[in-house]
Order: C-alpha cells, then structure tokens, then sequence
C-alpha cells in the first residue's frame, strides 16, 4: 500500500508526522506500509516501531558506544547526493550478506530530480575521511530514520547503532516528539538491532486498531498471530470469490 506523490509537492510536516504515526514510512518518493513479508518462501509479520524521545534513556551499551565513537567528527547537512556517499554505500553494500538497493539513489530518488521530502545526513569522520552515514526525514514533530551505511573497516565501532542514537539526539534537540527507526519482523532477529536505542522508550503500531502500544515480545507475538490469521482470511475470501 502506498501514498504517491506529485513531481512538484513538498510533503509538509505535518502530514508527514500522520502518515508515520499510522504505519507509514518512505520509500523513494512514496510513503508506503506493510504487514507482511516474505522471506524465503515464509510469511512473517512486520511491526513498525517508534520511541517517545520523552522517555529515552542510555543504558551502559549506550554510553560505552558514544565513548567509543567521540573521536570521530559528526557533521550534519541537508541531504544531497555526492560521489562520496554513492562511494561509501558501495563499500557497505559489498561487505553486507543480505538484501540491500543498488545505490543511495535508487533507494531516495529512484531516478527523480525533486525530493519531496525534507531530508537531511549526519556525516560520520575519521580524520576527514567519511565512514558513516545516516539518512533520516524531519517532519513537524518527528523524525524518521532512512538509512544509515558504514565503511567495512570501521564494522567494531557498531557505527549503524551509533547513527540511531545520533538521529535520535537531533530528534530530542528539535523537541521532537518521537523518532521512528523502521520495523522489526517477528521471529527475524535480524531486524531486532532496532531496540537498541533504548527498549524501554520504544512502542509498537497496532496495524489492525491503528495505535501505538508499549514495546514487549509478547505484544508483538499477539500482533503477528492476528496479523498472519488477517492474513489467511483476506487470501481464502479472494478465492471464494474467483
């Protein structure tokens, strides 16, 4: 399910913070959701998440990975894209074993030359030399995380996480109210780095009552068993009716 724009719209932030605060997320020039997803040849389930930055706390993992990583320069910029981020991603990408776009321009622009959002990058540097990379939208009272790539001989410095809590201090420096890193997929631990921030201040979207609920596995567990049974029933409805 999408949300497709116009060539020349500028999505304000407003209805940015509603089309998150319903499940919605981007995806090049369109806002879209799921529920579903195929991995394979399974069906899993996919619960967006967000953390009410109110309530965010760091824990020891969190303060030892900003000791770690404050050598490292942190600027930030309204998003443009350069032969030096391409250049990065392709070194990330390289390095990863799943899944991933091709460049940073098929996954932001997809070949258009307007972005509709309002987009920005935290630039990580070591000594000049960029080795991170964070994407994120701003709307009015939100942010939303699009996509964060490192340099592979910096894997030890967790710089993904680190960008997460870079995005979400921006995030807290706007008074923002929430900052919205993704979703995770029941039992598809891969995607479960996006608690890290911090657990506590994390909730869940009830895709099927359309609200917000404080983050547990067993909540999520709940959710993904309606949301498969939803599922079957929408599928065994559509062949009643062929």
């Amino acid at each position: 399910m999408s949300a497709n724009s116009s060539p020349n719209l500028i999505i304000p932030g407003y209805a940015l913070d509603y089309y998150l605060s319903q499940g919605y997320y981007r995806m090049h020039q369109d806002l879209f959701t799921c529920r579903i997803l195929p991995i394979e040849g399974e069906l899993y389930s996919v619960h967006w998440l967000r953390l009410v930055l109110a309530n965010v706390r760091y824990g020891p993992e969190q303060r030892r990975l900003l000791r770690l990583n404050e050598r490292f320069s942190v600027t930030l910029r309204e998003f443009r894209l350069t032969q030096e981020l391409e250049e990065l991603y392709a070194a990330y990408r390289g390095s990863i074993t799943f899944d991933a776009p091709p460049t940073v321009e098929s996954f932001i622009l997809a070949g258009s030359d307007h972005n509709v959002f309002s987009t920005g990058v935290l630039e990580v540097r070591d000594d000049g030399r960029l080795i991170a990379a964070g994407i994120f939208d701003s709307g009015a009272r939100s942010l939303a995380g699009i996509m964060n790539f490192y340099h592979p001989d910096y894997r030890k410095y967790s710089l993904g996480k680190y960008l997460m809590l870079l995005k979400m201090e921006y995030a807290q420096r706007q008074h923002h109210d929430y900052y919205y890193p993704g979703y995770l997929v029941h039992n598809y631990p891969k995607f479960d780095y996006k608690l890290f921030a911090c657990r506590e201040a994390t909730e869940v979207f009830d895709a099927l009552n359309s609200c917000w609920m404080p983050f547990s596995w067993e909540v999520v567990a709940r959710q993904s068993a309606e949301l498969l049974a939803a599922w079957q029933d929408e599928d065994l409805t559509a062949d009643e009716q062929d």
